[in-house]
C-alpha cells in the first residue's frame, strides 16, 4: 500500500475519486418489532470532563494518513474537533453539532469544500447524541432502532447480549452510505472506531491513544 508523505497528495486523490463514484444497492432483512422507545441517547462521547484522543488513520484509495484525532465536548451540543500530524502539528480544527458547524482554522491543503463536507458528516454523525426513534427491528444479534435524519436515516445497532451501541448505519432508502463500527469494553468509552464509505473508497480508523 502506498502511503502519502503530505495531507495534498491523499486530498487530491479523494477530489477525483469522488466525482466518479456510485453506491451500492443494499438488501436489508431485519425483522420489525414493537416501537419500546421513541428516543436514544448514544453513550460515547459524552462527558465533557474527558479529552477523546485517538490514534488516526485515513486511508482513500489506497493512499494513507496518520495523525491524531481529538474531540472534547465543550458545552451540551458542541464539540470541538482537532486533528493534527503525529509531531503535533495541527492541520484542521473546527466545532461541530447537530446544526452547527464552524472552522476555526485549517491547513490551505485541507480547504476544499468536498473534504470539508465529507468530514463535517462523518464526525456529526460519529458525535452525535441524541436520535429521535421512529421504528424498531431486530437481526440474530442486534436490537435496531431507527431513526429519521433529513431526508434519510440512521440506524443504532444495540448488542441483544449487553446492550453495547455497536454500529450506526447512516443511509438512504435504498443505499447503505456510512457505516461507523465501535468497540467497547464498558459501553461508555469507545477503544476502537472505524468510518466506512459504501459509495466512495474512503475509511478512518481511530484507536484510543493511551497516554505513556
Amino acid at each position: 500500500m502506498q502511503k502519502s508523505t503530505t495531507p495534498f497528495l491523499l486530498i487530491s486523490c479523494f477530489l477525483v475519486c469522488f466525482l466518479f463514484s456510485c453506491g451500492q444497492k443494499v438488501t436489508r432483512n431485519y425483522t420489525p418489532k414493537p416501537l419500546e422507545k421513541t428516543s436514544y441517547e448514544a453513550p460515547y462521547f459524552s462527558s465533557p470532563e474527558i479529552d477523546y484522543v485517538y490514534k488516526a488513520n485515513i486511508t482513500v484509495y489506497g493512499h494513507e494518513l496518520s495523525g491524531i484525532f481529538i474531540a472534547k465536548k465543550i458545552n451540551d451540543t458542541t464539540h470541538r474537533v482537532v486533528f493534527t500530524t503525529e509531531f503535533g502539528n495541527k492541520l484542521l480544527d473546527f466545532e461541530i453539532s447537530e446544526t452547527n458547524f464552524k472552522v476555526n482554522s485549517i491547513v490551505s491543503e485541507l480547504d476544499r469544500k468536498i473534504l470539508i463536507s465529507t468530514l463535517k458528516k462523518d464526525f456529526r454523525l460519529l458525535l452525535r447524541k441524541n436520535y429521535l426513534i421512529e421504528k424498531q427491528f431486530e437481526d440474530q444479534t442486534n436490537t435496531i432502532y431507527q431513526s429519521k435524519d433529513g431526508k434519510q436515516y440512521n440506524f443504532i445497532f444495540l448488542s441483544k447480549d449487553n446492550q453495547k451501541l455497536e454500529k450506526v448505519i447512516h443511509a438512504s432508502q435504498t443505499k447503505e452510505k456510512i457505516t461507523i463500527r465501535f468497540s467497547s469494553e464498558n459501553n461508555n468509552f469507545a477503544e476502537k472506531i472505524e468510518i466506512l464509505h459504501q459509495n466512495i473508497k474512503l475509511k478512518i480508523e481511530l484507536n484510543y491513544f493511551k497516554p505513556e
